[in-house]
């Protein structure tokens, strides 16, 4: 028995939407395909594309730069010093240095300097030879050098250390640093600073380019407090100190930010 063939099922409509968010604008994209039912493909054409729609916007930017600085009178200095003692051979080199050095020490102590505060920087033992012309170098004997770096923390006491350690048997002072001992709050004021020159920088520019300023995208800083390298203060033991505690100065340190900032900026 010959039975008839069962209908075909209409195919149902089907609809897509698609919508992205891009990280330099947005993309969207709208896509819509309609497939007729069965009863009317005859109306349709076959076989066509979908309809897409592409838009995409970039938002201008503007990217500054600016600083804060603030000045700030020093709290603490370093000074480098040495012992050096020469001698006809290595350890006796090294025994006057070891002397010289307790002595100065202890006039360190008599100073009011705790022992944190002296660190040794450098310990050096070497050969001294005397030179003549068309001769072989000859060798005088051995010279020792004992480094110290010092940190005071009261800088009315810097003059007077420096005569006492010279005094006590320092043949060099090699240099002297100023510096803060907690440089947090110069480095707080400086970045407020640099903010609102940042701010009114960015409000200068949108201004000429008649656009509104936007908000900020991004902020990066450098900059920030760095001790000063030591200053040459050379001296030897000859040195005459008649004239009363030698007289220093610490005058003033620059602590300074830097930042860059991204604004974004209307049309």
């Amino acid at each position: 028995m010959n039975r008839p063939a069962p209908a075909k099922a209409a195919a149902a409509p089907a609809l897509s939407n698609r919508l992205l968010l891009g990280s330099g604008g947005l993309l969207a994209a709208v896509a819509l395909a309609l497939a007729a039912p069965a009863a009317r493909a005859q109306s349709q054409p076959d076989g066509g594309a979908p309809l897409t729609i592409q838009a995409v916007t970039d938002r201008p930017a503007l990217n500054l730069s600016a600083y804060g600085e603030v000045r700030v009178a020093p709290d603490m200095a370093t000074i480098n010093f040495a012992v050096v003692t020469e001698a006809p051979t290595a350890a006796e080199a090294m025994r006057q240095n070891a002397a010289q050095m307790n002595q100065v020490m202890a006039a360190l102590r008599r100073a009011g300097l705790a022992e944190r505060d002296v660190q040794t920087s450098g310990l050096n033992l070497s050969p001294q030879y005397d030179y003549q012309q068309n001769e072989p170098p000859r060798l005088r004997g051995y010279q020792a050098a004992n480094q110290v770096t010092v940190t005071i923390n009261d800088l009315q006491r810097v003059g007077s250390t420096a005569d006492a350690v010279v005094a006590a048997g320092v043949s060099q002072i090699g240099g002297i640093a100023f510096g803060l001992k907690d440089p947090t709050a110069a480095e707080n004021r400086a970045r407020q600073i640099a903010v609102r020159n940042l701010q009114a920088k960015a409000a200068l520019y949108a201004e000429a380019l008649d656009v509104p300023l936007g908000g900020v995208r991004s902020l990066t800083e450098g900059g920030g407090y760095a001790p000063r390298p030591p200053v040459p203060m050379y001296a030897r033991a000859e040195m005459a100190m008649d004239a009363g505690s030698t007289p220093v100065s610490g005058g003033e340190l620059t602590v300074r930010i830097d930042i860059t900032g991204v604004y974004d900026l209307g049309r």
